[in-house]
């Protein structure tokens, strides 16, 4: 099943067209990478796909929704969440409060119940409390619960964005470069956690240029060069193919 789709998605700036008619689908419990050269159109893909820029032409759906130029927090509601290249986590909040600060429906934000502080809001603030901490504890963060998140290093930081994605029960996660300024053992912690989430039915796109790290990671791979879809299939067969070679790589691949 068809779960997100783009079609003939344009996104210019000034005249220069990032996008050129991207044309996608990623079917419910896929993992699919995508990769391209420095200006390819990666990151504006994404930011078009979950409502940060409006594309200049085409339509996104998700779940047979339209939800092109939604908002971020509608489409986020509707499912989709992304993370970014460079996290964004509140660093003079703990691990714990920046994971609780992303779950939904909280009577706290609202002044009546706020004020009131009654039995539901209660009730829910210790159902997100627990939410938190199964996933602080999923993503071996139970130790720095307390730790205030600007002292974490980045490995660490993009554990504690992944487990506050994951506060919204996202259908489909969108991950922007998660192995970038990471230590080789800290990438392999998070590639297992990805894996983990696909294999438990989590649909995940991912963004990177660690490239041997995602073909062994993804099921499929597409290639943008330019803003246009280049090729995708099969990640060993993408990256041998002559096309990715001479415009992603500019030469052979080890």
């Amino acid at each position: 099943m068809t779960l997100l789709a783009t079609d003939n998605l344009q996104k210019e700036f000034g005249g220069v067209r990032a996008l050129d008619g991207v044309s996608l689908d990623i079917d419910q419990g896929e993992l699919v990478g995508i990769i391209g050269p420095n200006g390819a159109g990666k990151t504006t893909l994404f930011n078009c796909v979950s409502g940060v820029e409006e594309p200049t032409a085409g339509t996104v759906h998700l779940n047979g929704d339209n939800i092109t130029n939604k908002s971020t927090d509608t489409i986020a509601q509707k499912g989709l969440v992304r993370t970014f290249q460079l996290t964004r986590e509140l660093q003079t909040m703990t691990v714990r409060e920046n994971v609780m600060l992303a779950a939904p429906d909280q009577p706290g934000e609202h002044t009546i119940p706020a004020l009131l502080h009654n039995e539901e809001m209660q009730s829910r603030e210790r159902e997100v409390r627990q939410q938190a901490d199964e996933l602080i504890n999923q993503f071996e963060l139970d130790h720095l619960a307390t730790e205030y998140s600007g002292n974490l290093s980045g490995g660490q930081r993009k554990l504690l964005e992944l487990a506050r994605a994951l506060m919204l029960d996202p259908a489909i996660l969108m991950l922007d470069e998660p192995f970038a300024g990471v230590n080789p053992t800290l990438t392999r912690k998070l590639t297992n956690h990805i894996k983990s989430l696909n294999e438990n039915g989590q649909t995940v796109i991912v963004i990177e240029h660690e490239l041997e790290t995602l073909t062994e990671l993804v099921d499929r791979l597409i290639v943008l060069q330019q803003g246009k879809l280049l090729v995708e299939g099969d990640p060993d067969e993408v990256v041998e193919d002559e096309r990715v070679i001479e415009a992603y790589l500019g030469g052979d691949i080890e």
